[in-house]
Order: structure tokens, then C-alpha cells, then sequence
């Protein structure tokens, strides 16, 4: 499939352009990196993940307030999953070293959020032993030495009701009618409601544990960069692999700078594209450097910038058919995927469109650079090299 019959397009003959481009967006990208900082998500700097799925649709707003006024007030809030499952994640940072304090701060979301008459418990956040404890204690079937098997069912029959066919919340306990006894949710009446919010999921992240995954993101991203970096070099030339790492460099520095000028936080997700973005990235200029290196044998005499030029248009209608669906599908996943993927989305689609600009608009012209600079010095030398022999001989 051709998108471009026979393209022949000027792309080194703007490269000053090109480069002034990537300039201006690497000075914007690191001066809001160095003003604003890189907003690092739980994942990295510690703290509580909460996913709660409530009874009604969530409004981030009410429960901003709600949080606030049990003195949480740096939570983050985004809705994830589909619409109609009414779902959220709340995300509490902290600097606490111990399980115990970070344990609190899950209690303190949960806390905050459901609503419960005094002395009543909390049936749909209560869980399959906790409630077998209870009902072996009330006894409400009278059943005496039978009751601890029996009461075990009943908990497992309530639980698997409640979490498989209600999504982990139950509207009341006559929901429960036709599940198990009467006199069983007779007795859960007096000593339980149903609260507005299940917690579906918690995740824990200690202060350590966030640090070491900032290391070892870091150190994932030099490793991959410094194995390009040997790779290219021995298939083609040092500064070969030196322009596409540096390209590579431009590309990951940019989409960073996107998440610090809006305030997107840094997940492990994110860190995920950053990865798959650098090989996009890498592949897209290799294609070109590849081409660049086949027509070198064919095409000596072409002036450099003439050959790269020829080389990318050669190049085009590959890189767009591959670049345009990529980018496509990850915009339906921005659009539609929810909030939870919209980071990772966001990541890599912005990162194919710095990426494949970079491929032509800043690789490539630091390649012809180099090599016109190159070959200008060496006919310097073989100038010199002339005149020197003639000189003596007069």
C-alpha cells in the first residue's frame, strides 16, 4: 500500500528549521522538568492506593470534600473502568516508614468515605471470617455443635453473592432473601448496614519501596539506551548509534516535559511506555539509517545531505503506515480506556509523534551535520596536503 507515489520531499534542506524546533521544545520540556519538577505518582514516592466501586455515580468533587474533611487533604481521585461500575481510585500519599501507618491511611480513605451509625458494621466491606466470627456468635439458627461448618457456608454463600453477583456491593440485605435463612439476615439487620463504597482492591507502597523503583526505572531506561548504543555502533558506525540515542534522549525528555506541563503524574505504567517508546523511537531511525547505509553503495558521489534526504522519502510511506494505526489505536485508548491507561496511553502516543518527527527532523539532520562537518575537514586536510608537496618543489 502506498500513501506517497515516488515522495520527494526537502527534509534536510529545513534541517536548521527542524533542529530550531527541537530546541525550542527541549527548552520548554526541561524548563518546566526544572521549574515545576516531574510529578511522581504513589508508585514511587510511597503511600495508599485505594479502588473503591460506590453505589452511585462518583462525583470527584463530593468526595474531594468528604476526604478533606477527615484531613486527607493531598488526595488524588480518578475514576477508572467503565462508566456504569461507578469505580475510583484514590491515591494517598506518605512518608511513614511503618505497614501500620500506611494501613491507617487505607482506614482513613474508607473511613472517610462510608458512613456508619454508631455500633453498626459494614457488610459489604466486612470480610468471609470476620462475618463467620460474628455469625457463629449470634447463632441466629440455633444450631449449636453443627454451627461452626454451618456458619462457614452461610459466610461463603453472602460473600461470593455480595463480590460475584453484586460487583462487591450490596444495595441492603434483603438483597440476601432466597441466598440464606431469614433468621440470618434477620440477625445481620440488627448489627449491620450496607455502606455506598466497597473497597475492590488496596495497594500499599512504602517510601523504600518507592525509591528502589525509582532506581531501577532509571537504571532500566540507561541500560536499554547503552545497549542501543553498543548494538548500533557495531552494526553501523559510532555516530550512527550516537544520533539515534541522542534522538531517543530528545524524544523521552519531550514526553516527560508534556507530563510536567499539564501535571500528569509518573506511574509504573508510564515508565512502561517510556520503555516501549524508546525502542519505537530507535526502530523508526534505524529504518533510515539502515536505507542511509544501503544507498551509501550505491549513490557515493550524491552529497550527504542529498543521500539522507533521498534515503527518509524512501523511508515515508513505511513510516506513516506503521506510525498512523499505532497512533490511532492509542488514541481510542486515551479517549475510551479510562483514566487508569490514560497515563500510559497519553505516553506513547505523544511519544510516536515526537518520535517519528524526531526520525527525520532530528536525527537525521544531526547525522548530516556530523558528516558534512567531516568531509569539509578532511578536504581541508587533503588541501593542505597538495599545497605542502608543491610548496617544497618550488
Amino acid at each position: 500500500m502506498e500513501i506517497f507515489r515516488n515522495p520527494n520531499y526537502n527534509f534536510i534542506g529545513k534541517k536548521k528549521i527542524y533542529l530550531g524546533i527541537s530546541a525550542l521544545m527541549l527548552v520548554i520540556a526541561l524548563g518546566s522538568l526544572i521549574f515545576k519538577g516531574l510529578p511522581l505518582g504513589v508508585d514511587f514516592k510511597g503511600g495508599t492506593l485505594v479502588y473503591l466501586k460506590l453505589a452511585d455515580r462518583p462525583n470527584e468533587d463530593a468526595l474531594r470534600a468528604e476526604l478533606q474533611k477527615a484531613g486527607l487533604q493531598n488526595a488524588r481521585i480518578q475514576r477508572y473502568g467503565k462508566a456504569e461500575n461507578n469505580e475510583v481510585l484514590i491515591a494517598l500519599e506518605s512518608t511513614a516508614q511503618s505497614s501500620g501507618a500506611l494501613e491507617e491511611g487505607k482506614n482513613a480513605i474508607i473511613n472517610a468515605l462510608r458512613q456508619l451509625p454508631e455500633g453498626k458494621r459494614d457488610l459489604n466491606n466486612i470480610g468471609m471470617a470476620s462475618l463467620r466470627d460474628y455469625l457463629l456468635e449470634k447463632d441466629p439458627l440455633r444450631l449449636g455443635t453443627d454451627a461452626a461448618t454451618r456458619y462457614q457456608q452461610i459466610a461463603e454463600q453472602i460473600t461470593h453473592f455480595r463480590d460475584a453477583e453484586r460487583s462487591g456491593l450490596l444495595r441492603s440485605t434483603a438483597e440476601l432473601n432466597g441466598v440464606v435463612p431469614a433468621e440470618v439476615i434477620s440477625a445481620l439487620d440488627q448489627d449491620f448496614v450496607t455502606s455506598n463504597v466497597a473497597v475492590r482492591n488496596v495497594e500499599i507502597v512504602g517510601p523504600q519501596v518507592g525509591s528502589q523503583l525509582r532506581k531501577q526505572a532509571l537504571l532500566a531506561t540507561l541500560y536499554s539506551l547503552l545497549g542501543m548504543l553498543i548494538y548500533l555502533s557495531l552494526r553501523f558506525e559510532l555516530i550512527y548509534g550516537a544520533a539515534a540515542v541522542l534522538a531517543v534522549f530528545h524524544d523521552t525528555i519531550i514526553t516527560l516535559g508534556v507530563f510536567s506541563l499539564i501535571g500528569w503524574e509518573i506511574s509504573l505504567t508510564v515508565i512502561a511506555a517510556l520503555l516501549t517508546l524508546i525502542g519505537y523511537s530507535m526502530n523508526d531511525t534505524i529504518v533510515i539509517f539502515d536505507r542511509v547505509r544501503e544507498n551509501l553503495k550505491f549513490l557515493r558521489r550524491e552529497p550527504i545531505g542529498s543521500l539522507v534526504n533521498t534515503s527518509i522519502n524512501q523511508t515515508l510511506n513505511r513510516t506513516v503506515l506503521t506510525a498512523g494505526p499505532t497512533f490511532l489505536t492509542l488514541l481510542a485508548l486515551f479517549l475510551f480506556g479510562g483514566e487508569v491507561l490514560q497515563g500510559f496511553a497519553l505516553a506513547l502516543a505523544a511519544g510516536i509523534l515526537i518520535g517519528t518527527y524526531s526520525s527525520f527532523g532530528f536525527a537525521s539532520p544531526l547525522l548530516v551535520l556530523y558528516l558534512e562537518r567531516k568531509g569539509a575537514r578532511q578536504s581541508q586536510r587533503s588541501k593542505v596536503e597538495v599545497a605542502e608537496p608543491a610548496r617544497k618543489s618550488k
